[in-house]
């Protein structure tokens, strides 16, 4: 098996936006995560992707709604939308999707991750976190991600969660699967690339989430493998070029600064 492994040239394919462009041209995207329990995910994903697209659109459940005011104060471009709503906004306004952050694997998550992977498969979909507890994997197509870490992998795929079944899934899925762990493999139609960056500072809750909302940000406006490939490199070496001032003391809200000065080539 060959792996290439993701080389910092990667950031040379990146979107970048026109100068010409104007408010809505240069990303809109709807992410629809956070639970009663888990609503620090919806604000580190939204934080994050924030920095990058013009508009975040987001949904939640009621329980959550106290943690909509207070990301109000912090995300301008933020725009909370109710369930009737929705339709509207994942037909005329999303360019790409985020699902499971935070989110609770239940039945109504369940009912909605389906549902929106087989009703809108030309759109880029993200999926994280809770999603991947509840998703049918045979609804997974090509405008796809998908981003567990070892235990979803098992859990999704059925398999050792090895380079090796990661591979052989990918042939059969049209996803893009990013496998992540120490080093963090991303594989699609059996091509596989490797991403050395990162350290274990990253395994603190919510690194995960300012990943998801990076990458769904970028997916926006790069094709889904590209993307993919560009924000498990950027987002590690947020976290090394961290590593080099505090050690491995940091949080994960310390990665979204980290992560747009890498990403504006300083």
């Amino acid at each position: 098996m060959t792996v290439k492994k993701i080389q910092p040239q990667i950031l040379k394919e990146l979107y970048q936006s026109d100068e010409k462009s104007h408010k809505g041209q240069n990303g809109r995207i709807l992410v629809i995560a956070g639970s009663k329990k888990y609503h620090g995910s919806l604000v580190l994903a939204s934080s994050m992707a924030s920095k990058i697209v013009d508009f975040v659109y987001v949904h939640t459940t009621i329980g959550n709604f106290e943690i909509i005011k207070k990301l109000r104060e912090k995300v301008a471009e933020f725009i909370y939308i109710n369930k009737s709503d929705l339709k509207r906004v994942l037909e005329v306004e999303a360019d790409a999707i985020l699902i499971g952050p935070g989110s609770s694997p239940n039945l109504k998550t369940k009912w909605l991750v389906n549902k929106i992977l087989k009703k809108y498969p030309d759109t880029k979909t993200l999926l994280d976190a809770g999603a991947l507890r509840v998703v049918n994997k045979k609804l997974l197509h090509k405008n796809c991600v998908v981003t567990p870490h070892i235990k979803e992998f098992e859990h999704l795929f059925g398999v050792e969660p090895n380079l090796e079944n990661l591979e052989k899934i990918s042939k059969e899925i049209p996803a893009v699967i990013a496998l992540k762990g120490s080093a963090d493999y991303i594989c699609q139609n059996g091509i596989c690339f490797e991403n050395a960056t990162g350290n274990v500072g990253m395994t603190k809750g919510g690194t995960g989430d300012v990943l998801a909302g990076l990458l769904v940000a970028l997916l926006a406006k790069n094709d889904i493998l590209t993307a993919t490939k560009i924000a498990i490199y950027v987002s590690g070496l947020a976290g090394d070029k961290i590593k080099e001032k505090v050690g491995v003391y940091y949080s994960a809200g310390d990665l979204i600064p980290e992560i747009q000065k890498i990403l504006g080539g300083k």
